[in-house]
């Protein structure tokens, strides 16, 4: 490839988000976001009051019942959505169909409603295989935004994940826990280090917690979950 080839295509992905776009979910014209004005007012917001811990919708207090008798290993979460419809439908075509504009959306999202200022941002990691199998990590895409958008430094390799886990959504609840332990090992040095752990959707809170110890022996003070979507019981 010639120097003014590679040069054309860096300036292509440089500047691609400053073309005009359709929106991800009705596909109606739309200037220069992934969204609609009409369609980005519609999506599930989270909504106070919450548990400060779990991000659980709560009828009043701080903190909910589950938290106050089992306190995960995470201090809070932080998280922008239900995992409901259309916010559910586009993560899936993000995570099944390649469809990476949506990391923009949800990483901007993600990004305005963090208020903590962690030292570094670690995605949740994936399997080797699963790796293979997908091309890429969202949670790692999502990261990439957020840490762009807050100045936040991403330590893309600082953990790793060396069991090719069952998929979470395809267990019971009461068995994801199990499903993940021993899942994860973190190389970094973390030691007096504020994490934010960057995922797409959080369901029990197992696959956070179980990261969350590793963190915290590699020395980790403090552990948040910014995560995309909550997915809510019965829902």
């Amino acid at each position: 490839m010639s120097n003014l080839s590679q040069l054309l295509i860096n300036n292509c992905l440089k500047y691609w988000h400053l073309l005009p776009q359709t929106c991800l979910l009705c596909g109606t014209a739309n200037s220069l976001t992934a969204l609609c004005t009409a369609c980005n007012a519609e999506l599930p917001r989270l909504r106070a009051p919450l548990c400060t811990v779990c991000a659980l919708p709560i009828p009043d207090g701080d903190i909910c019942g589950a938290c106050l008798r089992n306190p995960p290993r995470y201090d809070r979460v932080t998280a922008v959505f239900s995992y409901d419809f259309p916010v559910d439908a586009l993560i899936q075509a993000f995570k099944y169909g390649g469809n990476l504009a949506v990391a923009d959306v949800v990483g901007g999202a993600l990004a305005n409603a963090a208020r903590e200022r962690p030292d570094v941002i670690i995605p949740m990691p994936l399997s080797l295989q699963r790796l293979r199998e997908r091309g890429f990590n969202q949670a790692l895409e999502i990261a990439r935004v957020v840490g762009k958008l807050t100045g936040i430094p991403v330590a893309s390799n600082a953990c790793r994940k060396v069991v090719d886990t069952q998929p979470q959504a395809t267990l019971p609840w009461k068995e994801r826990a199990r499903n993940v332990r021993g899942a994860f090992v973190c190389d970094a040095d973390l030691r007096g280090k504020a994490v934010a752990v960057v995922d797409d959707v959080m369901t029990t809170g197992s696959t956070l917690g179980e990261l969350a110890k590793n963190l915290r022996r590699a020395g980790a003070i403090h552990v948040t979950g910014w995560v995309v979507a909550r997915a809510l019981p019965g829902a």
